[in-house]
């Protein structure tokens, strides 16, 4: 897997974390609504923020990103998105077991969406621990995903 870390992003990753997006998420947003490159990528400059926003890292570079929003009674994974290239190397795992962790400490559980199509992250979010507590959004499409605060 290589050494990973988290690097706070700056104006100058927008760019980087719109291609990191494309790499991780065109498929699951073509079955779904259809990729159109206009569209994504003004809805990416206007809500990019990077002060919300951490760059994953292996060994220096940069591979993926990370974007979790502290509410007073949850903790919300807005986003995880790594570039296919380092997928089934266990970064996902360790980033949301780190997450998972630091939630238990602070006695809140995680909550997440994940895309109906995209069952290959459902099965990690079911292996690590969330279970579904819901669907949302037309069709059912996004998945609500829940894992309660433990303590390891």
């Amino acid at each position: 897997m290589g050494r990973t870390g988290l690097r706070p992003a700056t104006s100058a990753d927008r760019e980087l974390c719109y291609r990191l997006h494309r790499a991780a998420m065109h498929d699951y947003v073509e079955a779904i609504w259809g990729w159109n490159e206009a569209e994504q990528r003004d809805y990416h400059q206007r809500s990019f923020d990077p002060a919300g926003t951490r760059i994953i890292t292996v060994d220096g570079r940069d591979v993926g990103v990370l974007i979790v929003d502290y509410r007073p009674h949850e903790i919300y994974l807005g986003r995880i998105e790594l570039h296919p290239d380092h997928h089934n190397r266990g970064i996902g795992s360790l980033i949301i077991r780190q997450l998972l962790h630091e939630a238990a400490t602070r006695c809140q559980p995680v909550v997440l969406d994940v895309l109906s199509v995209n069952s290959r992250a459902y099965r990690l979010y079911h292996r690590l621990g969330f279970q579904e507590v819901g669907r949302h959004g037309k069709n059912g499409l996004k998945i609500r995903l829940r894992a309660e605060p433990r303590i390891p």
